[in-house]
């Protein structure tokens, strides 16, 4: 049986300034390996958010890194105003990745939800190429959201990456890989902790969220 969702809690790290406050946002969202499918909390924030657009890689099950960078940097620059992003799992180390050498400096923040370790022993042949772990600070305010019991991420190695991008780290407790087998589909606390962020971006004058 899936559990009850756990509330986050409190922040760890720096207090972050959203970059391009008061610039048009666009959310652009991405999942990881295999896609979101319709009962997963990405899915269901786009329904409530129209505006919200999912980063459609063409190649859920076979992930390539360097296809999916370039499916990223098109989302990104097709984009209207400043861009926040969206992550779960895999697609956290997309982004970390991405940053190297996209146009980072058009994003104006990102939530990253339960990033799987591509470095694990045991990883699947298929995800590889995403690995070594990208471990640069990232240029944009950056949010972490990990669980202490997810099967692909120990809490030591998310609260690691989250310190090496200098991010915002935040703890889900006992959930899992934050994922529909857990307990998130229509998952309120972080689309509560998105909103905010994308609150954060659309304010006149530079801003600061929790």
């Amino acid at each position: 049986m899936a559990s009850e969702a756990k509330q986050l809690g409190a922040p760890e790290g720096p207090t972050l300034a959203v970059r391009g406050a008061g610039a048009p946002i666009s959310v652009l969202v991405l999942p990881g390996y295999g896609g979101s499918g319709p009962n997963h909390w990405q899915t269901i924030w786009e329904s409530r958010h129209p505006s919200w657009q999912r980063v459609a890689q063409g190649n859920w099950d076979s992930p390539r890194l360097d296809d999916w960078v370039r499916v990223l940097e098109e989302s990104v620059r097709g984009s209207r105003g400043r861009v926040v992003l969206v992550s779960h799992s895999l697609a956290c180390s997309l982004i970390a990745h991405w940053a190297r050498r996209g146009s980072s400096g058009l994003v104006a923040a990102a939530l990253l939800v339960a990033p799987a370790d591509v470095d694990r022993r045991g990883i699947a042949p298929e995800l590889r190429s995403f690995g070594p772990m990208p471990l640069e600070r990232l240029p944009f305010g950056t949010w972490v959201v990990a669980s202490t019991d997810d099967p692909h991420c120990t809490l030591a190695r998310a609260r690691s990456f989250s310190a090496a991008w200098g991010a915002r780290f935040l703890s889900a407790g006992a959930s899992g890989h934050i994922n529909v087998a857990s307990g998130h589909g229509d998952w309120r606390q972080g689309e509560a902790l998105l909103e905010r962020i994308v609150h954060a971006a659309s304010v006149v004058g530079r801003a600061a969220c929790g």
